[in-house]
């Protein structure tokens, strides 16, 4: 006879620890399952998404009625349980139906606490916690054109903006000086404010509610300062409270929820406790990830097996599923007197990380605007990797250190956390994609939950996959929607299949719109150019709306004119020229940009032809995915504190390969010393001149994503340098995604790959040949030539009479 096990609760916290039983001893137990919500068990982490209608109420939907059927597992539903009798070992629903047990688990999960103030009662309060909850909250959204949500908190704030997205006009009530102040510093919370306020949510900070205003349904509140405020719906999210009603007075011990130990026993026998209705000391956890992590101790415990290792508490993390406002946050922010902290703000792209220290390691992280570190940082601070060898610079942006989890995955150890939301680590991935045979992200989901919540660790388990399985693993996701085919995938059959134009890709590849579209086209074409130099045509109609008009377009539709100054060099007769350019045009922005050039802006479509050939200058290709510019310093000739002719060496470097296409656009910075006045540190290809030579950095990133670049080598002579940049540009060329700047390539490649393909000299030779061949075959000309000496083109793409029809966006 099996033993018979009942779980009170069919929420997250329970389901799963049924899961890891069945996983561990399919056969011990004879499972019911008491559930109070008519629905079998969903995601309650996806509330917010089905609010904001990205998914519906059967996608959310983890374990359907057929899982119970095919478990052998009784669940009774929408009839939660009324009594427990310890002695009797019984449990007696609301219907009146007795289950007796040998094992019980309480999974009860929490109540949200509601404000006990006057019209708290009133049609038109909901609180947001469940999916009747939320089917309640969108029915409103239909009817009705104001809402208040009470709680400036993490599920607030995604009820707002759920709501809002719904047609509402939303108003954020909170009592705190500053949104989420469990989570967040004080920085952090009003940069979140103000990202939430450009998006058209309204916030009334440090107001406490004192009434709910209506009759027959909520008209409005009533707060401590005697003011108010008309609404249409309420919605309550301050918090919740550990459901233990069903437990008292039945010698099961509770404080704030029901206590337990380290293997989750209640102090009664044979009963136990998990999830958010339980305190483990001193702790009741309110997220999903510590549930997860319970449950496993508790199958252990509850199927017998061997080395058990005990609950020792959990540290969490928080992250906001709110578009435009990345957020995380993790361990100790609040009490933080005393601790030491490594703070980095950017208040112009509204970027800030803040690091809180105890005798040398993470114990508290805030990141908002830039979140890609948050894995690093929790892995870090979970392991207690102590940070004392480290420059503050490396914690805030290396991709790894002294055996701590990197950008790369792969170089993670087994137990650290790839998908916080539900506790899943990279050794239970990998496992699960060995042992079941999965192929894809999908799969990996269902198996193990990774990836089934936020969403934001998908790429990491696709990197697994692919590491594991190679050309075995089933894409993630497509280029664009046409097709489910990776950039990998295109480029084989490209090859396999000798395709030479985008109608002959979308044809063979069966691309659900026939035409591509905007995404793809692009790519497709740029796969292409690299694919067959010699026999692809470059298709002038597959390019962004800057490529095809050999000009950046303004947000006013007027265009940019920007000529090529070869390392920042120009002469006084280019000087006049362009005054007298500028002058005759009417042009009006001149301004030195960043990469060391002058700009016209603001000129007219049908005045571009005639400017170009008056300036009588070469495009710089300032709007293009391609070779832009070689940014340098005065070096040696000029400078007292160089040591190399840089301006000669950029002005080399870009007449070897101006007008060369690339992934996205590519930028060189050469400097004469180590004080690098041109940032070669953050370039794709940067280039420091020392005493014996040159340093090579490549990979670096100056945009909105800040990234160093790293060492290459050290070389003697500028044709080493010229050789070097050569083969990583056609490395990149032949391996980068269409739109990937070189930082994340280099990161997706792997910087130690990347280095040893370059520093072979066979290697390098074979991808220097193949960039000759690919130019020599495309013909490297000034686009601003061509079209001045062609009067047909001029006709068709300038003129007001014959205006091209052109894809919104282009290249910045």
């Amino acid at each position: 006879m099996k033993e018979r096990l009942v779980v009170i609760g069919n929420g997250m916290a329970g389901v799963r620890t049924v899961e890891e039983i069945i996983a561990r001893d399919p056969d011990r137990y004879q499972v019911t399952i008491i559930g109070k919500e008519e629905y079998p068990n969903y995601n309650r982490i996806m509330l917010s998404n089905v609010l904001q209608k990205q998914v519906t109420v059967a996608e959310i939907i983890t374990n359907p009625l057929d899982w119970y059927t095919e478990n052998q597992i009784e669940l009774i539903n929408h009839d939660p349980a009324q009594v427990l009798d310890t002695t009797t070992k019984t449990v007696t629903t609301l219907s009146g139906k007795t289950i007796s047990y040998d094992k019980l688990i309480l999974a009860m999960g929490s109540n949200p606490f509601m404000l006990p103030i006057p019209g708290g009662d009133l049609p038109g309060v909901v609180a947001f916690r469940t999916i009747d909850d939320t089917t309640a909250m969108l029915e409103a959204a239909e009817k009705y054109t104001k809402a208040v949500v009470i709680g400036g908190g993490l599920l607030g704030l995604e009820a707002a903006k759920g709501l809002q997205e719904q047609g509402m006009e939303v108003t954020v009530v909170h009592l705190a000086e500053w949104l989420m102040e469990t989570q967040l510093d004080e920085t952090a919370g009003k940069l979140l404010q103000a990202e939430l306020e450009e998006q058209g949510l309204h916030f009334l900070m440090a107001h406490g509610t004192t009434e709910i205003l209506g009759e027959d349904r909520v008209t409005g509140l009533k707060f401590q300062d005697g003011s108010s405020l008309d609404t249409d719906l309420v919605v309550m999210s301050i918090g919740i409270r550990p459901a233990v009603a069903l437990v008292r007075d039945t010698g099961i011990a509770i404080n704030r929820g029901i206590l337990v130990n380290d293997y989750l026993e209640t102090n009664v026998p044979d009963v136990y406790g998990v999830g958010e209705c339980v305190e483990h000391r001193g702790t009741c956890y309110g997220l999903v990830a510590p549930l997860f992590e319970q449950g496993k101790v508790l199958a252990d415990r509850l199927t017998h097996q061997a080395d058990i290792k005990p609950y020792q508490g959990s540290t969490t993390f928080t992250s906001l599923k709110v578009s435009g406002a990345d957020l995380y946050s993790a361990g100790n922010v609040t009490n933080t007197e005393g601790l030491d902290t490594i703070e980095a703000f950017d208040s112009a792209n509204r970027k800030y990380k803040k690091i809180f220290l105890e005798e040398d390691k993470i114990v508290g992280i805030v990141l908002y605007g830039d979140t890609d570190e948050g894995s690093r940082y929790y892995n870090m601070m979970k392991k207690g990797t102590p940070i004392d060898d480290l420059q503050a610079i490396s914690v805030l942006t290396a991709p790894g250190c002294d055996g701590a989890a990197g950008g790369d995955v792969l170089e993670w150890e087994d137990d650290e956390i790839v998908c916080g939301c539900n506790g899943v680590s990279k050794g239970e991935i990998l496992r699960a994609i060995r042992e079941k045979g999965l192929s894809s992200v999908a799969e990996v989901g269902k198996v193990t939950k990774a990836g089934t919540s936020c969403g934001k660790c998908k790429g990491e388990i696709q990197t697994l996959l692919e590491a594991e399985l190679g050309d075995a693993v089933t894409a993630a996701t497509g280029i664009c929607g046409c097709t489910d085919l990776n950039r990998d995938q295109v480029m084989t059959q490209i090859y396999a299949k000798h395709l030479t134009s985008t109608k002959a890709v979308f044809e063979a590849l069966d691309w659900r719109n026939p035409e591509g579209c905007p995404k793809c086209r692009p790519a497709v074409n740029f796969y292409l150019n690299v694919a067959w130099p010699a026999e692809h045509e470059d298709e002038r109609t597959a390019r962004v709306v800057n490529e095809r008009m050999h000009a950046n377009i303004q947000k006013d539709g007027k265009f940019s004119v920007i000529p090529r100054m070869r390392g920042g060099q120009t002469t006084p007769q280019q000087l006049m020229q362009i005054a007298k350019v500028a002058e005759k045009y009417h042009v009006p922005l001149l301004k030195v940009t960043g990469s060391q050039r002058i700009g016209l802006y603001g000129v007219n479509k049908e005045d571009l032809p005639a400017i170009w050939e008056e300036l009588d200058m070469l495009a710089a290709q300032a709007y293009g995915k391609v070779f832009r510019s070689v940014k340098t310093c005065v070096g040696k000739t000029f400078c007292r504190f160089g040591t190399q002719d840089t301006m000669g060496l950029g002005v080399k470097i870009e007449e070897a390969f101006e007008y060369i296409d690339t992934p996205h656009k590519f930028k060189v910075g050469v400097s004469g010393c180590p004080r690098s006045c041109v940032e070669s540190a953050v370039k794709d290809f940067g280039i420091i001149g020392v005493d014996n030579g040159y340093q090579i950095y490549i990979g670096g990133n100056g945009g909105t994503e800040l990234v160093e670049a790293q060492l290459l080598t050290t070389v003697a002579t500028e044709e080493e340098v010229i050789d070097y940049c050569g083969a990583y540009l056609q490395y990149y060329r032949e391996t980068g995604i269409y739109g990937e700047r070189t930082a994340p390539w280099v990161n997706r490649m792997g910087f130690d790959n990347v280095k040893t393909v370059l520093l072979d000299e066979n290697k390098r030779k074979d991808l220097w040949e193949a960039l000759r061949f690919a130019m020599a075959a495309k013909g490297r000309r000034d686009p601003w030539g061509e079209i001045v000496n062609s009067p047909d083109l001029r006709e068709k793409m300038y003129t007001l009479d014959n205006r091209e029809k052109v894809m919104t966006g282009g290249s910045h």
